[in-house]
Formats: C-alpha cells, sequence, structure tokens
C-alpha cells in the first residue's frame, strides 16, 4: 500500500488519517515501532520508564507514541515490550524564558494553608494524568479555541523573579467567555477547581491520551460525558494563577505534558 507522509498526516490511498508528529526531544514524542500489526492482533503493552505508553496501529504496524518528560536528558532511552528493550535516541533542545509578574504573591510564594492545598491537588493531578483506559487512542485534534499564543510550551518561567516548572502546555489568549472546545472525542475524566489551574477539565481520548483545559470562567460538562470533537468543555476565563483571561491546553501522554502543537 502506498503512503506518504505529510506533517503528521498519513495519506493511504487518498484518505488522510491524523497522528502526531514525532519531535523526540524533552517535552516531544517519539514515535516508535514496536511490533508487526499484521500478526499481532492486539496493541502491545509497551512501557517507558515504568509507564504504559499509548499504541497505535498504522500502515500494518504497532506504533509506540512515547511523552518524553521535560526534564529528559539527550542521549539513549529505551521502552520495553515483551520482554525485550527498544532503544531510541532523545535529542537536545534548549527553550526560552518567560518572565512573568504576578499580582497575587501568594499564586507565586504560597502561604501554609495554600501550600497543603496544593500537594493535595497534586497527587489527584498525577492519577488523572497517568490514566489508561484501554480503547483505542483518538489522534485527531483540532485548536480548542482561537486567538494568540501566548505562552509556549516548555518555557522556563520566572514568576515575580522565583524560577518555577516550566510551561506545560499551550497558552491562547481570548476573551472571557469564549466558548472552549473539545480537540478530539473523549470522555470526560475529571472537572474541578485547582489553585493554580483555575478550573479545569481534563478529558481522556483513550490509550493514555489526556487533554486538559485550564483557567475557565465556567465549566459545561461532568465527570462521565462521552464528548465529540468540537463539543464545547467550558469558556475561557482567567480563574487560578492568571494575568488575564486565555485558556490553557495541556496534552499528556504516559502521564507526560507534550507540546500540544505536535497534534495540530
Amino acid at each position: 500500500m502506498k503512503k506518504w507522509l505529510l506533517f503528521g498526516l498519513v495519506l493511504y490511498s487518498g484518505q488522510l488519517l491524523a497522528f502526531p508528529r514525532a519531535n523526540p526531544v524533552p517535552g516531544g514524542i517519539a514515535i516508535i515501532p514496536v511490533a508487526d500489526a499484521t500478526t499481532t492482533v492486539t496493541a502491545p503493552v509497551v512501557q517507558y520508564e515504568g509507564k504504559r505508553v499509548t499504541v497505535a496501529q498504522q500502515d500494518g504496524a504497532w506504533l509506540a507514541l512515547v511523552g518524553i518528560p521535560l526534564d529528559a536528558q539527550a542521549g539513549e532511552h529505551h521502552l520495553q515490550a515483551a520482554g525485550t528493550l527498544i532503544p531510541f535516541e532523545v535529542q537536545l533542545k534548549q527553550y526560552r524564558t518567560q518572565r512573568i509578574r504576578i499580582n497575587d504573591n501568594n499564586k507565586v510564594e504560597p502561604d501554609d494553608e495554600s501550600s497543603q492545598r496544593i500537594v493535595q491537588e497534586l497527587a489527584v493531578q498525577k492519577g488523572i494524568k497517568s490514566h489508561y483506559s484501554p480503547q483505542a487512542a483518538t489522534l485527531d485534534f483540532i485548536r480548542p479555541a482561537p486567538g494568540a499564543d501566548t505562552g509556549r510550551f516548555g518555557m522556563r518561567r520566572i514568576f515575580n523573579g522565583q524560577q518555577r516548572n516550566p510551561h506545560s502546555g499551550m497558552d491562547i489568549a481570548a476573551a472571557t467567555g469564549t466558548p472552549v472546545k473539545a480537540t478530539a472525542a473523549g470522555r470526560v475524566l475529571h472537572t474541578g477547581d485547582f489553585f493554580f489551574s483555575g478550573n479545569v477539565v481534563y478529558v481522556d481520548h483513550g490509550s493514555g491520551v489526556i487533554s486538559m483545559y485550564a483557567h475557565l470562567s465556567q465549566i459545561t460538562v461532568k465527570p462521565g460525558d462521552n464528548l465529540q470533537q468540537g463539543d464545547i468543555v467550558g469558556a475561557v476565563g482567567s480563574t487560578g494563577r492568571a494575568t488575564g483571561p486565555h485558556l490553557h491546553w495541556s496534552v499528556y501522554l504516559n502521564g507526560e505534558a507534550v507540546d500540544p502543537a505536535l497534534f495540530l
């Protein structure tokens, strides 16, 4: 069968199938062949650093979509599949630095009460991000809201002179109340109000692919809701740690935040 790769899309006999772009850098995605789909009917179990990896079928092969941690070192890494190690290379990438001024200093240096809340929320969020459901992954993504990209993924952020974690998503500037769409079909995994993320929605797209929509002014879905691509999950806002109205959009693979732009 003839195949042409077009910026993350694969053309089969005139039909375009969505697939994220490979970019094997910290915060990127490595796409690794792991099995022959013509002889292996079910998706093989693949792990990276002890975490289950998304596996999808394409052109007669099972491919592992590996989310590479932002703090990963360049060099040789390994997947585990069927008792064997599969090597792949992570390339070096340097991200820019972004300096941000936050008026509410408690969002930068939290007091004791806020710190206790943050610890509890981080544990909840870690479980959500690492969720793995058995259904095949939906990889056909659209942009969740219109607007300019104001915060690039991976940027090293300094809040009020204090260095904090790198940016784990894409910031899209839009007016408060702008509808936010589900980027792909899926099931609402969690909704809530978090100290840093504000009002947030997590959507499970299958096989360890999770999307997150943060700083919402309102949430219009509930856990368990089944969504089609483009369904409204909420509206743009500035809840949580935000300097103004915008959508923070993240995508997770094997529990690791990856650059959402690779899915567009």
